[in-house]
Formats: C-alpha cells, structure tokens, sequence
C-alpha cells in the first residue's frame, strides 16, 4: 500500500468481479476506504470478506445499478458511511448475446442500453450531485468504456454502441462539471482475463474448453503485446485517472488494450 489514497472513498461498481474485483483491491492497497457494488449478493460478500482478511477497509452494497432506487440507495448508504465520495470508477457491465445486428430483439437493445449505458448515467447523475454538495467540493470519475465502442464489434453492435455512448456521456460531463472541481474520464478497455472476455469467446466458438482456449490465443496473437490483459493493469490505470497525479487530466480516453488500436488513432 502506497498510501497516495489514503483517507479518501472510493466506489466501485460492478466489484465482485473481472476488473472490478482488481479495482476493488488495487484502490484499497492504495490506501482508500472502498465501497462496492454488484448485483450478486453472495459473490460480492465473499469479496468483502476476501479484501477484509488482506487487511483493507471495504464496504459492500447489492445493488443492481441499471435501477435508479437502487443507484440512489447505493451512494445514500455511500455517504452515510463514509460521509463522502472522493472518486468514482462505474465499471459494471455486462455483455448479452453475440449476433448480428438484425437478429437481435427489440429487448435485446433495452437490456443492453440498460445494463452498459443507462446504469453509467444513472452513476454519474448521483455521484455528481453529491461531489457538488460535499465538503470540499469535487471528485474524480471513471467510467469503464471498451475498444468495441470506437469502432464498431461484430457480432456485438449493441454492446459497442452502449461503450461508444459512455464515452459521450464522460466527455459531456468533463466540460459540464469541469467547474466544479468534479474531472470525468473514460477507461477504453481492450481484451482482459475476466469472464465477460471468456464469455464472448464461448459464444462464438462454443462450449468446448479448448476451442475457448484456442480463441483466447487467437485473440492475444492480434494484440501487439502478445496477450490479453491482467485486470489489475485496467485497475491500475483507473487509479491513476482517479488520483491527484492526473488534476489536469479530464474527458480523456485512455485506451488500455496491449496496442491492439493503434494503428487506427
């Protein structure tokens, strides 16, 4: 622990697990007091008491954070323990079925706006109305966008264009609240050993466990690096647009994927 967040709040959302269970723990060996949230009770629990017997201070709340009782009743129980929000990482997400864009459902398009674009607004609406009315004034936050939405996906158009909307919503924020000492920047996301990368893969290739591992590979030989990503390398990257390191940084995107777009910035 380094102690460059110490006695600042963080909260996280979508922190049981994927980068959000790295973000959890790389935020509190930095010395922040964590709040976090997920939908999975059980799941978010076992997380808790995992950074509690590491010695971090952790806090976790159920919340499904596509619902707006349940965003508000997450920062009220935020501030009610915490007395504050310092900064913000809206990292849950979730990625639906892979297909192309004329199969999908009018409810396949609601669940994904849902889930990928609505809950990171519905974050950032009640995270910025308590960074303006805090004491002092201001914070940091990161949403977690994708490669996908600065292009386009295959087989996940509506994954790709809820990302490609969170990085409209980050900007639109950063010039909005840029006066009120609250920076909002983006975290564009490449390929991670994380489920939802092992998801999207099962999807395409099927159930069988060395296809899937076939996949992974085939995806990591196009990354200039040469692998996919450890979640901790997007945690950290999120902890330091969060952080007073980066004071005059804000409505960036940074892209944290191996190298696998630069040939396209």
């Amino acid at each position: 622990m380094d102690g460059s967040f110490q006695g600042k709040i963080a909260l996280i959302t979508g922190g049981s697990a994927g980068i959000g269970r790295a973000a959890v723990e790389v935020f509190a060996e930095a010395g922040a007091r964590v709040v976090f949230a997920a939908r999975g009770a059980e799941r978010g629990h076992e997380v808790a008491e995992e950074m509690k017997a590491k010695g971090h201070d952790v806090l976790f709340v159920q919340a499904d954070v596509s619902q707006s009782e349940d965003v508000q009743r997450l920062i009220r129980q935020t501030v009610e323990a915490c007395g504050r929000i310092d900064c913000a990482f809206n990292n849950a997400a979730a990625l639906g079925v892979v297909r192309p864009l004329a199969d999908y459902s009018e409810a396949d398009f609601e669940s994904e706006v849902s889930l990928n674009l609505k809950s990171v607004w519905l974050c950032m609406k009640y995270e910025i109305a308590q960074m303006r009315k805090q004491e002092p004034a201001g914070g940091a936050i990161v949403n977690t966008s994708s490669v996908n939405g600065l292009g386009g996906a295959r087989g996940a158009s509506l994954y790709a264009m809820a990302k490609a909307g969170v990085l409209a919503l980050t900007k639109s924020a950063a010039q909005e609240y840029a006066r009120d000492k609250i920076r909002v920047n983006a975290l564009v996301a490449g390929g991670f050993d994380t489920e939802m990368l092992h998801n999207a893969v099962k999807q395409i290739t099927g159930e069988n466990p060395a296809r899937i591992a076939e996949g992974i590979k085939g995806y990591a030989a196009r990354v200039p690096l040469g692998r996919v990503g450890d979640p901790r390398e997007a945690a950290q990257a999120a902890l330091w647009l969060s952080s007073s390191a980066a004071s005059y940084v804000t409505g960036e995107s940074m892209i944290v994927d191996g190298g696998l777009t630069c040939w396209a910035r």
